[in-house]
């Protein structure tokens, strides 16, 4: 009896030992990360997926690292997340409204001037509703890691705009998601979804005369030099989601998981940080710097025009959905 419980505890004592050198392993092995996005160096985005990297880099000893493929080299955002799917791809960054392609329900939080600030996003995206979408992205077979402040969408175009009317016929240039064509509907102008790669000489050549987007990209992309009019529409804050697939998230230990959040929120704190610095000076700067004329449109007519908008979806998704997230605190 003796003789088989020695046996026993040795055995024991090899499982534990192969165990505990597996994880050391784990932890221990060179981790090369792929994260595809569409923005490109300069963006504020950018800078903090930048920051993500390197403080990841930092608390890891260079051993966990990212390599990003930015201004859309690995393709355009659907395809990159699709990669991810397939574990093709470790990450990629997403707007997370614009996901509703894939995920119907995130065209509430999508719908025009119901986000008021990117506070108020997160308090939705730790309510009940925030929870539910994460699981269905789990589903997907992708993490939800963080979503990040992408600044205020604006409307630039080749002509004033200095109300709801001024809007009617105009060929807006959008990114071709559900939220944002109810937005032209709305303000009775004509969709023009035009690839982004393809938007600064589409509003050069007048293909299209206005597009939306945060002043930061606006600045990035010199949309300024060939559109001298910027209307502050303040009509949705943009944000980004980054996703990284389940499988390579479910395959760290528990200390790489947290090295990997703490450096994934670091760099959405730097991200954020310059969009907020951005939107306090940009305006001044297209104005004095750029000849960009500022107008500032009563912004009560385009929240009413909306209304419809919001009904529709009340029906799809039940009585209060848009109402109930508007009123969280």
């Amino acid at each position: 009896m003796k003789k088989l419980l020695s046996v026993f505890m040795l055995l024991c004592l090899i499982v534990f030992v192969g165990c505990n050198k597996t994880e050391k392993n784990a932890a221990n092995k060179n981790i090369v990360l792929s994260f595809g996005t569409q923005d490109n160096p300069g963006n504020p985005l950018y800078t903090g997926y930048k920051a993500f990297a390197d403080k990841l880099a930092e608390i890891y000893s260079g051993t966990m690292t990212i390599e990003i493929y930015g201004s859309s080299q690995l393709g355009p955002s659907q395809e990159m997340f699709n990669q991810v799917t397939t574990d093709d791809l470790d990450i990629v960054s997403a707007g997370y409204p614009d996901m509703s392609y894939i995920i119907p329900e995130l065209a509430l939080v999508g719908q025009l001037y119901v986000v008021r600030d990117y506070d108020h996003l997160l308090k939705i995206l730790d309510s009940e509703y925030g929870k539910r979408i994460e699981k269905q992205f789990n589903e997907l077979g992708v993490h939800v890691s963080s979503v990040w402040y992408a600044g205020v969408r604006q409307t630039t175009s080749n002509r004033p705009l200095n109300s709801l009317e001024d809007f009617k016929w105009l060929k807006l240039r959008i990114p071709n998601v559900d939220f944002l064509i109810s937005y032209t509907k709305a303000v009775d102008s004509s969709a023009s979804p035009v690839a982004f790669s393809e938007l600064y000489l589409a509003l050069q050549t007048g293909q299209v005369d206005a597009q939306e987007n945060p002043l930061s990209t606006i600045e990035s992309q010199k949309m300024y030099e060939v559109q001298k009019y910027l209307a502050i529409t303040d009509h949705f804050i943009a944000s980004s989601a980054i996703f990284i697939n389940n499988d390579k998230y479910n395959s760290f230990t528990d200390e790489q998981k947290k090295w990997y959040n703490e450096a994934v929120e670091y760099g959405g704190k730097i991200c954020s940080d310059l969009f907020f610095e951005e939107e306090k000076f940009l305006i001044e700067k297209f104005q004095n710097e750029n000849g960009v004329t500022v107008t500032y449109p009563d912004l009560e007519p385009f929240r009413e025009a909306m209304k419809p908008f919001y009904a529709e979806l009340e029906k799809e998704y039940g009585e209060g959905a848009i109402s109930d997230l508007m009123a969280i605190q």
